[in-house]
């Protein structure tokens, strides 16, 4: 087996390994799933030790399919998590992930008042409960002898990165999600870690994307079946990873990711600033920064439609396959009904936790196939709103590279370009994130980044048609969240 190069990216919902040559081409997957914890309404949690075990076996699957360790391993992962640990690197408690909405009075407040400028502006991170800042502070006021108990407060990948190589060390990109770091002078900013009641010395020691370690004899690489001479290197999020896989390398064309969530970034010398929209700010390297905006309510969604409405216990590849053929048979725009899709509340731009969902204009015509496919087409006009902010605050967008699951769907891309107006563009077939980390690792090493051959590019373009019947249901689509933004509240917290 000829040397290859190993990108894993550390999900919300599992752990995928891709394995890929030196021309860039990925020719093996391994993929590993675990459970989201919800004990309480607004909750989510997850245990980090079976996240662990997901990772050692992604890469131990590899190893015994291809025959031989990888010559490196570079790692992406999801941003916003939070695990209290000792000084052993044990957890303390399950980890916080990015999407507990808990602290999410803390975040509006934080947010209303006079220091949300200028905690936004140096960190780049929108203020919310996603942020471990928020969530910081909510563990010093809720759960105060857990928030002293801790040696430290890390993320997933430094939990992983730590049982590894036993140093508390976080990557730049991870770093700039937390809403503690100083993007512009790469270091822990004091002002916010006063207000989380911590000082640098609670995390973890802040390095660049293309950082790496060799292999060190451990009881996890004599597992996996490590060489000493296999490199890791650190990496970055796993939307930073995603631009970079996606070839998103200019400010004019946008990356869209759909998984659990969702998001759209571009690629910036700069940070793009939007204290109403909060459009996040993160880096890539020290002189990158990748700048957008992340929905809550992507591909959970479609998951919730197939189990509701097709009435499925779990959603698989042939109720993908049903569900996407009763969609094809209504017309774009599911004749005026529309769906406000923030089951999970909502990020970019809304930033309001206690938004939810509705469908609109229901009428005697409205059948199973039309609310299914308005929710699908509520989650692009989501991402659509996302999209238009940034073009507001940036430059005109002409072209979106794609990637996540979705993209195997050629009913969910095309209603998807129908209402962007863009041209859809698929440059990666595997998961961009993971490819996105080899990338780093190739940088990391001094070899050049591949870019698309022409010809291995597939592009969707929009129907003009269709696009116009979009264009006027979605000011309808912005306005009833404004329309029913007061009665949303009330209804949160009335907990009706």
């Amino acid at each position: 087996m000829q040397s290859y190069l190993l990108g894993v990216d550390i999900g919300t919902g599992s752990t995928k390994a891709v394995a890929v040559n030196f021309n860039g081409e990925a020719f093996d997957v391994a993929q590993h799933y675990y459970p989201v914890k919800n004990p309480q309404p607004g909750y989510s949690e997850q245990d980090p030790a079976l996240i662990l075990d997901a990772f050692i076996n992604c890469i131990t699957d590899i190893v015994k399919k291809t025959g031989a360790a990888p010559h490196v391993i570079s790692l992406s992962s999801a941003m916003h998590s939070v695990i209290p640990v000792d000084d052993n690197g044990k957890a303390l408690a399950d980890m916080i992930t990015w999407a507990d909405s808990r602290s999410e009075d803390i975040a509006q407040k934080l947010r209303d008042s006079d220091l949300g400028p200028g905690i936004y502006q140096t960190s780049g991170t929108p203020i919310h409960a996603m942020t471990p800042l928020c969530k910081l502070i909510w563990l010093r006021e809720n759960q105060n002898q857990l928030f002293n108990a801790a040696f430290k407060f890390i993320g997933i990948k430094e939990y992983i990165w730590y049982h590894l190589f036993g140093v508390f060390e976080v990557d730049y990109a991870i770093a700039s999600a937390m809403g503690l770091f100083d993007i512009i002078n790469l270091k822990w900013n004091t002002q916010a870690c006063d207000l989380a009641g911590i000082t640098a010395e609670k995390l973890s020691h802040p390095v660049n994307t293309t950082y790496k370690r060799t292999v060190l004899k451990s009881p996890i690489t004599e597992k996996i079946g490590l060489n000493p001479e296999t490199i890791f290197v650190i990496g970055a999020s796993d939307g930073c990873c995603a631009n970079l896989g996606s070839f998103v390398n200019t400010p004019d064309v946008a990356s869209l990711t759909i998984g659990t969530s969702g998001a759209v970034r571009i690629t910036s010398p700069q940070p793009v600033y939007d204290f109403g929209a909060m459009i996040f700010n993160y880096l890539l390297n020290q002189n990158t920064f990748v700048c957008g905006g992340a929905i809550n309510n992507g591909g959970i969604v479609l998951n919730w439609l197939i189990k509701n409405f097709l009435d499925k216990k779990q959603a698989g590849p042939a109720n993908y396959d049903e569900v996407f053929a009763k969609i094809n048979t209504v017309p774009a725009g599911s004749e005026g009904l529309i769906f406000l899709p923030y089951l999970f509340g909502e990020r970019a731009p809304l930033w309001d936790t206690k938004s939810c969902g509705a469908f609109f204009n229901i009428k005697q015509q409205h059948t199973q196939a039309h609310f299914l496919r308005a929710g699908l087409e509520g989650i692009c006009f989501a991402l659509n709103d996302v999209l238009q902010t940034l073009e507001k605050s940036s430059a005109p967008i002409s072209q979106l590279n794609i990637s996540g699951g979705f993209i195997t769907s050629p009913v969910w891309t095309q209603i998807l370009a129908d209402i962007t107006g863009k041209k859809l563009v698929i440059v990666q077939q595997e998961d961009a994130s993971a490819i996105g980390a080899v990338f780093l690792a190739m940088d990391a090493l001094g070899l050049p980044i591949p870019q698309p051959t022409t010809g291995t590019s597939e592009n969707i373009i929009p129907n003009q048609s269709n696009h116009q019947t979009y264009s006027n249901s979605f000011p309808v689509f912005k306005k009833l969240y404004a329309n029913l933004k007061e009665t949303m509240h009330w209804v949160h917290e009335a907990r009706i």
